[in-house]
């Protein structure tokens, strides 16, 4: 475990650090407080409408209201959930994209079950009134109720959603595939809201309901149409983006390089990402998050990409002059919070990517920087030559992890796998706990490196990490 030799003759990459612009740590508290006041809303809504008093009934109008409040919860998550994954800078910048999707997964099922509770509970409560059969009644419902039908269709579309969010459904499909399947969600809160409307009591049973709902779906639709539609057309047409040309850094492994139109206006940080579509053919309308492998300089965007398998090897054959379309930047793996001190970056493959853009950002002194660079072999450790830049520059310390992966949960290769994990990481970096560390990589790889960097006494505040699993 040594540090990389540091030769002094490759080019020197742009060094660009933009205004740094904090995000308020109160914004992830205020966050979480409104989501926690809106269930409060929806709970206070349902007993002014009567749901203690029909609750109090016992037998069928117990059951009735018992489910008209799960349904209220689920319709409540349900938009959450939207507000969640609408790309709204703000919450963008508090939460960042690994924790949203976290939320954003528990708050789909939990809205899921509480949907499923809240039709065999009120399916129940009526068929009980009626002194009918469950299944009988609940085809009446669909049948004869208004905007039922419509909710029907509605409910299968999320089912399909949630089903092939299954973590052993998401592996038998493609990340395209389970991206466009998943927009069938907003079909299926689009579809819901008839029924709402002309069946749901809480929802039209008082003007602080109708104020309620209607505010909250409409910012929901506003927020997707604004920044999942609004804002990416318009920066598209003001960038306009196009491929300058590609570069190979090693096997499976590509480089591009952009250029376009007022890039320094871009609010773009080094360690953010995009979402991409290169206008190169059949597939276009795919879109892959890709993160910019180069500190922005205002002139010029790059990104490096692996070839996956899943349509990222024609990023290769891309043509100078290529149409490029994107959706961001997004991801709160930045030197926002970093304001000078011992850093430490732990990368992972492609993983080192962002962390190379936040080695040309983050004002570290000389001998500050360390990065932990883990790959297989040698001929898999991408941008040697920038990294030696780096170590000859800025005094940047690059240490090269090399081997096949242990085989016990680690962060490092199985030759090393005999040292406990926290202790290796404080042998090869000893200022680790007085540290800022950085870690990207795959997924179980970069909780290893979590666990062992908590272990060695880095404070949660300083210890950065973005994961980009779906």
């Amino acid at each position: 475990m040594t540090a990389a030799a540091m030769p002094r003759t490759s080019p020197a990459p742009a060094v660009h650090a933009p205004p740094r612009r904090v995000t308020p740590r109160w914004w992830a508290d205020a966050g979480g407080l409104g989501a926690g006041v809106s269930l409060l809303i929806v709970t206070a809504l349902w007993v002014g409408n009567g749901g203690v008093q029909q609750l109090a009934g016992g037998g069928p109008d117990a059951m009735s209201a018992i489910g008209r409040l799960t349904g209220l919860w689920a319709s409540d998550l349900l938009l959450l959930q939207v507000l969640l994954m609408a790309r709204i800078p703000l919450v963008e910048r508090a939460f960042g994209q690994d924790r949203l999707a976290r939320w954003h997964r528990w708050t789909g099922f939990t809205s899921f079950w509480m949907m499923i509770g809240h039709i065999v509970l009120i399916t129940l409560g009526y068929a009980g009134a009626a002194h009918a059969g469950a299944v009988a009644e609940l085809w009446d419902m669909i049948r004869t109720y208004p905007g039922m039908l419509l909710a029907t269709a509605g409910t299968a579309a999320i089912l399909m959603v949630v089903v092939t969010s299954i973590r052993a459904a998401r592996r038998k499909l493609r990340y395209e595939s389970w991206h466009l399947l998943h927009l069938y969600a907003y079909l299926g809160v689009g579809l819901a809201l008839p029924h709402q409307l002309w069946t749901g009591t809480d929802f039209v049973g008082s003007a602080a309901s109708t104020a309620y709902w209607w505010t909250l779906y409409a910012v929901s639709a506003g927020a997707v149409l604004v920044y999942r539609a609004g804002v990416p057309v318009w920066r598209n047409w003001r960038h306009r983006l196009v491929v300058s040309h590609v570069k190979p850094e090693g096997p499976g492994l590509t480089s591009v390089y952009l250029t376009g139109r007022a890039l320094h206006t871009l609010p773009a940080r080094a360690g953010q990402f995009f979402q991409w579509r290169f206008l190169d053919g059949p597939g276009w309308s795919r879109s892959h998050p890709y993160s910019l492998s180069a500190t922005p300089n205002g002139r010029m965007l790059r990104i490096t990409v692996k070839d996956l398998g899943d349509g990222s090897a024609r990023v290769a054959s891309l043509r100078p002059g290529t149409r490029a379309l994107i959706e961001g930047p997004y991801g709160k793996l930045t030197g926002e919070t970093y304001t000078g001190g011992p850093v430490v970056l732990l990368a992972c493959g492609i993983g080192v990517t962002p962390l190379l853009s936040l080695l040309g950002d983050l004002p570290y002194a000389p001998g500050e920087a360390t990065l932990i660079y883990r790959a297989r072999t040698g001929a898999q450790a991408a941008f040697r030559s920038e990294l030696d830049w780096f170590a000859a520059h800025r005094g940047v310390r690059i240490v090269y992890l090399l081997g096949p992966r242990a085989t016990r949960a680690s962060w490092l290769p199985a030759q090393y796998a005999d040292h406990g994990d926290a202790e290796a990481l404080s042998r090869i970096a000893p200022r680790i706990a007085d540290s800022h560390v950085y870690v990207c990589g795959p997924d179980a790889w970069t909780q290893a490196a979590r666990t062992a960097a908590a272990g060695a006494g880095v404070a949660p505040g300083r210890l950065h990490t973005e994961l980009f699993s779906w």
